[in-house]
């Protein structure tokens, strides 16, 4: 038994895992969020550097639609970072304070 936490060092090893999965859940989270940011601003920079090749008020029911679609992926991009980082910022804390608890754990997760 630890002195500080009352607990086997084996339950603690397993909440120490759980959490560092949920950091590699929320990790991946982050790294979609991106990805989704990413693909309305190569969209956009693929029509800014084609818009010599048409006239915007002849494709403009094609390009409302798009635009829509576009800002909705970037809220949706945005959206999906911030709650991962703030996910990550109190996965951290859990972790920290874990480290705290058991002193001999600590070692290990540097």
């Amino acid at each position: 038994m630890d002195d500080k936490t009352g607990q086997p060092p084996a339950l603690l090893i397993n909440e120490i895992q759980l959490v560092l999965a949920e950091k590699r859940t929320s990790m991946s989270t982050l790294r979609t969020g991106i990805a989704v940011m990413a693909l309305p601003l190569s969209i956009l920079g693929l029509l800014i550097a084609t818009s010599k090749y048409y006239s915007v008020t002849s494709v403009l029911q094609l390009l409302i639609p798009l635009a829509v679609i576009t800002l909705g992926m970037l809220v949706l991009g945005i959206y999906l970072i911030t709650r991962a980082v703030h996910h990550i910022h109190g996965q951290d804390r859990l972790i920290k304070q874990l480290k705290k608890k058991n002193t001999s754990l600590a070692e290990f997760l540097d």
